[in-house]
């Protein structure tokens, strides 16, 4: 099973600006100068000495994750913006083959930064694809169709060519995939509800997806109460928007502080954590700083196991 990150960002896209970019560049360019010796062989190795803020870039995209089973199966969880690349890999796999596609989606919550992408998702278009969406929500197909209704989108969803499925399943139900995957969902707090979704493969492995979701000190029984669910997983990717700072003016707005995601993962005793859904108002640099405070906080809990990671676009885990 692999997972990979195509989208990140929280509430809204967060391009890259002229002004950051050149901050970026300068930066890079100062500590270069300092640099003895340089030569353009060593470029290479300067790259990889840079602090994380200068070597990479978060990204942009909203929220998109996707999972890969042993059968070369693809599960989409989530559609925002990040979902517009996926979408694009898979239509330059299906030139090169001209084989018939089904693409399984996993809807977390259809807030529109969680949705989108749909309409720029290109094998929406294609009749060689059929669209299988999993979710609790009943009237999923009714709030695709609205997204993409004459008055924010010329094409209606109905209207795109590929062939689509909805499949409705709760919380207790596991759904099982020729690939080997089990998933199952469990919800979240968060307005308008959410969801999580836990894939289980062959060996026993298990990933799960849980962003758009509050955790706060005053929820210690919500932790204890979802432990069944997140209990030992290997790969758990958490929503962890904000600073703690921030987190005590944004109460009940559905989103957590990098305490409490560490606090759950400690208690769940998870493997990995990543910390994702990051706020669009944040710098890569201010990101980071969030990743390394939560390595900190972990180390005043004591937790020795647990390994955290900081979500960015392109980064794969293989379970």
């Amino acid at each position: 099973m692999v997972v990979q990150l195509f989208g990140v960002r929280g509430s809204i896209a967060a391009p890259l600006r002229n002004q950051d970019y050149r901050k970026k560049i300068l930066e890079i360019i100062e500590l270069y100068s300092k640099e003895p010796n340089r030569t353009p062989a060593s470029a290479e190795e300067f790259w990889k000495s840079l602090p994380y803020h200068l070597k990479f870039v978060t990204g942009s995209d909203t929220t998109c994750v996707t999972v890969t089973d042993d059968n070369g199966e693809l599960y989409v969880l989530d559609i925002g913006t990040g979902a517009r690349n996926v979408g694009d890999d898979l239509i330059q796999e299906y030139f090169k083959n001209k084989q018939k596609k089904d693409v399984n989606f996993f809807i977390t919550h259809t807030h529109w930064d969680h949705i989108q992408g749909l309409p720029f998702f290109k094998p929406i278009y294609f009749p060689d694809f059929t669209l299988k969406f999993h979710s609790p929500y009943a009237d999923l197909e009714a709030r695709l169709e609205r997204q993409q209704s004459p008055e924010f989108f010329p094409v209606d969803f109905s209207g795109t060519g590929s062939a689509k499925e909805f499949q409705l399943f709760s919380p207790g139900d596991v759904l099982q995939f020729s690939g080997g995957l089990k998933v199952e969902c469990h919800p979240l707090k968060h307005p308008g509800g959410s969801y999580a979704y836990k894939f289980t493969n062959r060996e026993g492995k298990v990933f799960i997806f849980a962003t758009d979701a509050e955790f706060t000190g005053q929820d210690m029984s919500i932790i204890h109460d979802y432990a069944p669910f997140f209990q030992g997983a290997d790969l758990l990717i958490l929503d962890t928007q904000y600073t703690l700072d921030e987190s005590f003016s944004k109460f009940d707005w559905g989103h957590t502080s990098y305490t409490m995601s560490v606090n759950c993962a400690t208690s769940w005793n998870v493997k990995n954590l990543v910390l994702t859904h990051h706020e669009p108002s944040y710098s890569d640099e201010k990101i980071y700083e969030i990743y390394r405070a939560a390595e900190q906080h972990k180390e005043l809990l004591g937790e020795k196991k647990l390994k955290i990671h900081l979500a960015r676009e392109g980064l794969r885990f293989h379970l």
